[in-house]
Parts: structure tokens; C-alpha cells; sequence
């Protein structure tokens, strides 16, 4: 464990024949306490708010307390496609492919279990694998379920019981429990017959009156987004097919409600284009929108829907705040460059830019001074691995693990960790030179994207635009270790995992052209940092500068390289 009295982040991830967890900075290692399975894993789930850690194998889920790594329990269940878990920790639902009994209904293939001692308490017949038709609120007290027509409401102790209410609707096709102290239900009921489509939301039991009614067309799904307090909901609507013919990929809007009923607008977008990506601020009183055709406009937003500020147009498609509130990253995945802009909200001032190529999953630690980005099969299946950046924007750590399937850190309360200012990381950073034999494979070619409306036909949509919604499997060596400042040592120096890595092959150089080489190269380093420092200041940079500060990590290997 670490020597300091620092908590210590938590991550986990897995491969086809690994499944571990780690401690995260500064130890960066794996928890000797947590055995790992020794058959392929699934996938694994954290709780809401990182009680309990779960993983599934095609014979059983086994649960466990995510603090101590003891197991709760094993559920000894065969062929779980998916299981989901309660925000607290107390119940885990899991769910099998349906088929038809003798009599011709469906089997229960909805099944909820205790999580300490796993019993069945609750079994129901569900034809869709999602989590969206069985909820819990956050406080677990209530549970609900969506059916045709209704939505049945349980207290989660007595669930599968006679219903405790009811909220009849004709026609709902969603719905979601908020978040907070005073939970309410928000449903949807698409357009029908010439009439608008309907989100309503309703105080939990009362349901006689609605809080909120907000109608709209151009509605064909919809996307909701609660802030964390439950007091208001974004909703992105979403149609499969722009019947002005201005947008390929169908048309967007979002809209805000206030619980409260006092408050409902169309969020007003000045770029036309689709919504790329939406969050909260966490305190419940901004949000950012990242929208409109490439390159798109990323506009922070009030708690009135009034525009506050603009991150600028750039071609970006992803924007989450680091849990404290304090640093946003906005960047540019799936089909994008890579491209990272850390901005710090305090002075809605650019921190640094930097490249993450490649990646198709981004999230920060719950301390909040660290952004995990990682690329995952099936999205690529070379150059998988996770790359760790402090929020000064510099690389500090990287890990090549190969077919690598899914990460994630476990959830914790960000009152654990203070915010801080935007400052450099503790430690001098070292990039090590590149892991393997220098030779890379081809990405399968993916072909081109097709909207909703025009798939299953010859031409599939690429695996770049379906990376959050797949998942796949495929063999795994041992991941081999990259490091770029502290953790286990010897004389100072980072102990190489096993099997030992190859270095890159370099071209011959004469030692004159290797040290003009390594010259120009410093040379790139310092005028990085004083584009940085320029940035640091607010000054504005031309993309030419931008696009320099994006290869510093790449100088720098390259650099390391040479110097071998």
C-alpha cells in the first residue's frame, strides 16, 4: 500500500484472459487482496456510488464489497448476458435471453438478488436487454418497472410483491427515476397519430398530477439528463430521418424542465448540425453542449438555458467535467483526431491541448487530477491500452494491455478528495520509449457510417460509430507495462514486467546525425512549452500551434528513443 495517508483511486479492467484491479496514482499497481477469475470474464459493473463491484463468467456473478475486495456472494447462474446493480449497492439485477415456455409465455429471465446473500427475492419476464426498464431510486426505498402501459412501483424490500402504485400512460415507451432527495419519475410517449410526443414527470407516489408536461415533434427516442440534485432534466430528442434533408444523420434538440414546473425552454443552439454530447456541471447549475456540424461548438450554459460562455468550433464530439467541477476536458473521439482541450472553469480559461489518438473511452478519477483515456477493442484491436493524464494536461502514465475490453474506475464521492488548483504534476514526468517490436497491424478497414434509417442493408456502419454500444471477445497476452514516474523501483529505476519488452528498431544514424536528431528535438520541447505557457496566459493559439502542442508526447518518445 502507499506510504502516504492519501486515499488512493481505484480502477479496474479486463482483457479475454485477465480480469484485475488496481490501486491507482501513485501505486499503479494490482490489489493483491482480489483474486482473479481463471475463465473469461463478461464484464464487470460498479455500483453508482463504488459499494459494490460485480463481475460475470459464463457459469455465475460473483459479487464483492469494492473497499474490502470480500466476497458478498456468488450467484450461481449460467448464460447472463447483462446484470445491472442498485445505486447502494443492496440489490443486483441480472438478465437472459428470453424464450418461450411450453404454455407459450416468456420466461423470467429478469431475475433481482440480494447482494449479501444472494437469494432471489424478484423474477419477471423481459423481452429488452436494458437496465432502463428496471430501476431504483437512489436512495433504494422504491424500485419500478416498466410494462405496456405502465409503470409499476415496488418498495424495494417487498419487491415482486403486489404493486405498491401504478402510473398508467398509454403509449410510454421510457422512463427514469431522478436522482436525489426527492425522487420523481420522468416519462416519455412517442408522437402518435399526428400528435406531439409527450415527457412528463411526476413527484413519487403522486401520481394524479404531473410536475412538468412538456410536448414536442421531431421525436422518434429520446436521451434524459438529470442533474445530480433531481431538480432539473435535459432531453435530447432524437429522429432517425431530417425531413428538411439539412442533416444525413437525422435531426436534434434539446429541451430543459424544471421538476419544479415552473421552467421548460428549447435549449437555444446557434449552429445547425447534430448534438454530439451533453453533461452537468456537478453542481447542478451548468451545462455544456457540444453541437452542430464539424467542426462543432461546445457553449456552456446556466441554469436558466442562457448561454454563459463558448469553448470556440473545433472539431470535437465528447465533454465531461472532472468530478470537483473545477477542469473540463472537451475533445474529439470515434472518428475524430484524438484531440484533448483541458479548460479550467474557475477562469473558463484553456489549460492545454493534447492528443489522445485513438481512443474510445474517456473518464476522470474521482480525484479529479487525473483523465483516464483508453482504446478498446472492438473499436481497434492494436495499440489497445490506457494512457493516465494529469490535469495540467501532461502524460503520466501509460499501459499497453492487448485486446483490451473495458475500464472503468470505481465511483467515489468527491468530497474524498478537496478541490485543488490547476497545477504541474508532483513528480518530473518521463516518457519511456515504446514498447513492443516497432511493427503495427492494420485496422480492419471499418467502412462508412450509415444513419438509423438506412441500415441493414449491403454497406455496415463503422465499428467507430458503434464502439460505446459493443462489446467483443478475442485472446489476450500478459499486458506489458509502460510507466512514466513512480511506483515499485530498484535503485531508482522501474522493475520491467515479464516477459521482458523489445525496444523499437531505430534506422542507423551516424553519432552526428543522432545528436542533430536529439537536438531538433529539444528544440520542439522547448517551443512546446512556451506555446503552453501562452495558452496558460489565455492567449489564443493558431491551429498550427495547437496541433504542435498535440504531438508532445510523440516528441518525447521519440526522444527517449534516441537517447538509449
Amino acid at each position: 500500500m502507499s506510504t502516504t495517508n492519501k486515499p488512493i483511486t481505484q480502477l479496474s479492467f479486463r482483457s479475454q484472459k485477465e480480469l484485475t484491479i488496481w490501486d491507482g496514482y501513485p501505486e499503479f499497481k494490482a490489489v493483491n487482496k482480489f483474486e482473479k477469475p481463471d475463465t473469461t470474464t463478461r464484464m464487470f459493473r460498479y455500483s453508482k456510488y463504488g459499494h459494490v463491484y460485480a463481475y460475470s463468467t459464463n457459469l455465475s456473478v460473483k459479487v464483492f464489497d469494492a473497499s474490502t475486495l470480500d466476497q458478498f456472494c456468488e450467484i450461481e447462474k449460467p448464460n447472463v448476458v447483462d446484470f445491472w446493480i442498485s445505486p447502494q449497492g443492496s440489490y443486483l439485477a441480472t438478465w437472459e435471453r428470453p424464450t418461450k415456455l411450453e404454455n407459450g409465455a416468456g420466461n423470467n429471465n429478469l431475475v433481482i438478488w440480494d447482494v449479501k446473500t444472494g437469494q432471489e427475492i424478484a423474477a419477471f419476464s423481459q423481452k429488452a436487454q436494458t437496465s432502463l426498464n428496471f430501476q431504483w431510486t437512489d436512495d433504494e426505498k422504491y424500485c419500478a418497472r416498466m410494462v405496456t402501459g405502465e409503470i409499476q412501483f415496488w418498495e424495494s424490500m417487498n419487491v415482486g410483491k403486489s404493486c405498491w402504485a401504478r402510473l398508467k400512460l398509454e403509449g410510454v415507451a421510457q422512463f427514469s427515476l431522478s436522482p436525489g432527495k426527492a425522487p420523481a419519475v420522468a416519462v416519455f410517449i412517442p408522437e402518435k397519430n399526428g400528435a406531439p410526443a409527450i415527457v412528463r414527470m411526476y413527484s413519487i407516489p403522486n401520481f394524479n398530477t404531473a410536475l412538468s408536461n412538456k410536448t414536442f415533434y421531431k421525436a422518434d427516442r429520446i436521451s434524459m439528463y438529470w442533474n445530480d440534485l433531481g431538480t432539473n432534466l435535459l432531453v435530447l430528442t432524437m429522429t432517425d430521418v431530417d425531413k428538411s434533408n439539412k442533416s444525413y444523420y437525422g435531426e436534434t434538440n434539446l429541451y430543459y424542465l424544471a421538476v419544479a414546473g415552473n421552467f421548460d425552454c428549447r435549449v437555444p443552439l446557434d449552429k445547425e448540425g447534430p448534438i454530439h454530447d451533453v453533461t452537468w456541471g456537478p453542481d447542478s447549475k451548468e451545462f455544456i453542449v457540444v453541437y452542430g456540424s464539424m467542426p462543432s461548438k461546445a457553449t456552456l450554459f446556466d441554469h436558466r438555458a442562457e448561454s454563459v460562455f463558448d469553448f470556440g468550433i473545433n472539431p470535437r464530439n465528447f465533454v465531461k467535467y472532472n468530478p470537483q467541477g473545477r477542469t473540463i476536458c472537451i475533445a474529439g473521439f470515434g472518428n475524430l483526431n484524438g484531440t484533448v482541450d483541458l479548460w479550467d472553469r474557475k477562469n473558463l480559461k484553456k489549460i492545454s491541448t493534447f492528443a489522445a489518438s485513438n481512443a474510445s473511452h474517456c473518464e476522470w478519477s474521482p480525484c479529479g487530477r487525473y483523465l483516464l483515456t483508453a482504446t478498446l477493442t472492438p473499436r481497434l484491436r492494436v495499440d489497445n491500452g490506457f494512457k493516465l493524464w494529469h490535469h495540467s494536461g501532461t502524460l503520466i502514465y501509460e499501459e499497453a494491455v492487448d485486446e483490451l475490453y473495458q475500464i472503468s474506475y470505481r465511483p467515489e464521492s468527491a468530497s474524498r478528495y478537496p478541490m485543488r488548483n490547476i497545477s504541474p504534476p508532483p513528480n518530473p514526468i518521463k516518457i519511456l520509449p515504446t514498447v513492443g517490436n516497432g511493427t503495427k497491424a492494420s485496422a480492419a478497414p471499418t467502412g462508412a457510417y450509415r444513419p438509423p434509417h438506412l441500415r441493414g442493408s449491403a454497406s455496415p456502419m463503422s465499428l467507430s460509430d458503434r464502439a460505446a454500444a459493443l462489446d467483443g471477445v478475442g485472446p489476450s497476452p500478459v499486458p506489458q507495462r509502460r510507466v512514466a514516474n513512480s511506483g515499485n523501483s530498484m535503485n531508482g529505476k522501474r522493475v520491467a514486467s515479464s516477459p521482458k519488452p523489445q525496444r523499437q528498431q531505430q534506422p542507423v544514424m551516424n553519432p552526428e546525425e543522432k545528436q542533430k536528431k536529439i537536438r531538433n528535438l529539444e528544440k520542439k520541447l522547448r517551443q512546446i512549452r512556451e506555446l503552453k505557457a501562452k495558452m496558460g496566459r489565455g492567449e489564443e493559439l493558431a491551429p498550427a500551434q495547437q496541433e504542435k502542442i498535440a504531438s508532445e508526447v510523440a516528441v518525447m518518445r521519440e526522444l527517449a528513443n534516441l537517447q538509449l
